[in-house]
């Protein structure tokens, strides 16, 4: 019986958990249409970093921003990848019978040499 009461208020207060989060969600607008949730991302890009910033002095905590790398660069042209795959593939079809014939040939010679 201990075990069932402590299990259905665990219940309770995850619905009741899950419940605020589907309400603040909704109330903030970010079930709404696009333009409501690019509203709600500005507000609160502009609204949390000033609340982390409060807190971590409050707290005695010394945050620095992340240094990120720069990106890489590439060197790489879409044209050019396209006209090589179009070349191999176009130069795989013209050798294609001339290879077909080769495999026959060469599989009945394998055959043949099974069979003696």
């Amino acid at each position: 019986l201990n075990c069932f009461i402590f299990d259905s208020f665990r219940f309770l207060i995850k619905g009741g958990l899950a419940g605020a989060a589907v309400y603040v969600a909704y109330d903030q607008g970010l079930l709404g249409s696009g333009k409501q949730g690019a509203e709600a991302l500005k507000k609160a890009q502009e609204t949390l970093p000033p609340a982390i910033q409060e807190w971590t002095n409050y707290l005695g905590w010394e945050v620095r921003a992340p240094q990120l790398p720069p990106t890489p660069k590439f060197d790489f042209s879409i044209s050019d990848s396209w006209n090589k795959g179009v070349h191999t593939v176009v130069s795989a079809l013209s050798v294609a019978p001339t290879r077909a014939c080769e495999y026959t040939t060469e599989g009945w010679k394998y055959v043949k040499d099974l069979v003696k």
